[in-house]
């Protein structure tokens, strides 16, 4: 990236007076570096909200029925949605629900089997 840079400095044309700092503002490595961690940081900001967008997807989509593992580990299937919980049966013999907030969702499990 820096030696673009130097490239781009030196194809400058000649009639200009050097500056007395000594190079160009385009030759230092600090705009480089800088550039740089705009790219880095623009790229990581975009991967964060998508995988945000797509975790809050999910979570309006489920419904009752549903098979869902938590942050936690917990898997179970969901009795009931209410605007900010959700109400899993974690055990089919002893009929034992849990409630647990929508953020500690962390998947709906899907089968891989076609219905």
């Amino acid at each position: 990236m820096i030696a673009i840079w130097n490239l781009l400095a030196q194809a400058a044309p000649a009639s200009q007076p050097a500056r007395p700092g000594g190079g160009s503002l385009l030759s230092s490595p600090l705009i480089g570096i800088l550039l740089m961690v705009a790219v880095f940081y623009f790229i990581m900001m975009r991967g964060g909200r998508k995988d945000r967008r797509r975790h809050q997807e999910m979570l309006d989509s489920m419904q009752r029925n549903d098979r869902v593992q938590t942050i936690g580990g917990v898997i179970g299937t969901v009795v009931e949605v209410r605007e900010n919980e959700v109400v899993l049966k974690v055990d089919e013999t002893s009929n034992t629900k849990m409630r647990f907030s929508r953020g500690a969702i962390k998947e709906v499990i899907r089968d891989s089997s076609p219905e």
